[in-house]
């Protein structure tokens, strides 16, 4: 059973620091895309970044409202995916969501998380 855990979120000020951390567990033979996403309350979720790893070579794609501030990595040997986040602002309240594209049992299959909780107090 493959498993996405998510950590590191929590309440913050504004123009502060929180690092999510996530990782992927369980009978997983390849990871082609491992993203963050987000919903705030009355919102639909919304990608943040992605991060792409194709033929050993990775690529990262990010919201514009981030640009700048996000900063997404990888730890292949680890399936873990961490987003480093700076200069948050209240808009940057929601639940955090990762996300997986992963080869389990013969098949490429999107795996999600249970969400983290970030808040940034004005």
């Amino acid at each position: 059973q493959v498993q996405l855990v998510e950590s590191g979120g929590g309440l913050v000020q504004a123009g502060g620091s929180l690092r999510l951390s996530c990782a992927a567990s369980g009978s997983i033979f390849g990871v082609r895309t491992m993203g963050w996403y987000r919903q705030a309350p009355g919102k639909q979720r919304e990608l943040v970044a992605i991060i792409n790893s194709i033929n050993n070579e990775s690529s990262t794609n990010y919201a514009d409202s981030v640009k700048g501030r996000f900063t997404i990595s990888r730890d292949n040997a680890k399936n873990t995916v961490y987003l480093q986040m700076n200069s948050l602002k209240p808009e940057d309240t929601a639940v955090y969501y990762c996300k997986g594209i992963l080869f389990v049992s013969n098949y490429w299959g999107q795996y999600w998380g249970q969400g983290t909780q970030v808040t940034v107090s004005s």
